[in-house]
């Protein structure tokens, strides 16, 4: 008499159960990003073409590691190039293009230390990619990429101006897409937008970074 009284129980609570379907899994974590060896390649595609990036992360870890966490969190999409600065002297083309997330601040991480061309040996060469800053250690998500060399931009620790002291923080160098990067520097310019330095260097259309992703490359088998 006990084990039918349990049973009729049990009966309703199993009703219940069945009809409430299993109990809901939470969505598994997902996989960390994979770690980043001596150099990390990135794909950069614009509205323009693609550039392809070679990033030293033996020299200059903490600036590669900054730039591939915002590529790994997608935070780059839809950022722009908004800037080119032609300099009318030297060998032409002279200068260099500007993008990032000018502050978003739905976007923007903090800001990371600074890395200077005297301590890294990284060198503002043609084809360098470089961050953007204000003082050192403001850089976050904008960054330079430059059409001929500018010494002028490295570290020079006999300087006696702090900011000529640090200099900018070079971390790799275009592998592929130089092409895209001289149709970015060639795009009209505002004579209006901009302030200061910048007036007249600003993108009339600024040119879309509709995707920045790591590169994975394919070894070919034996």
């Amino acid at each position: 008499m006990i084990n039918r009284r349990f049973a009729l129980l049990a009966l309703p609570l199993a009703l219940v159960l069945t009809a409430a379907g299993p109990a809901k899994r939470k969505p598994a974590a997902p996989p960390p990003p994979p770690p980043i060896g001596d150099t990390v390649k990135v794909a950069m595609v614009t509205d323009l073409g693609t550039i392809e990036l070679e990033l030293d992360h033996k020299h200059a870890p903490v600036t590669t590691e900054n730039f591939v966490r915002y590529a790994d969190q997608h935070r780059f999409d839809g950022a722009i190039f908004y800037r080119v600065m032609r300099l009318k002297w030297g060998t032409q083309p002279n200068g260099l293009i500007q993008g990032g997330l000018q502050g978003n601040p739905l976007k923007v991480l903090k800001p990371i230390p600074h890395e200077p061309t005297s301590q890294t040996g990284l060198l503002h060469k043609p084809g360098a990619i470089s961050m953007a800053r204000n003082a050192p250690g403001t850089a976050m998500a904008d960054f330079s990429i430059l059409l001929s060399e500018l010494q002028g931009l490295d570290a020079d620790p006999k300087s006696d101006n702090p900011d000529l002291q640090a200099g900018f923080a070079v971390f790799g160098y275009v592998s592929s897409g130089m092409d895209v990067v001289r149709k970015i520097y060639d795009v009209p310019l505002s004579e209006t937008k901009g302030q200061g330095v910048m007036k007249g260097q600003m993108i009339d259309v600024p040119v879309k970074i509709i995707s920045v992703r790591r590169v994975t490359e394919v070894k070919p088998k034996p």
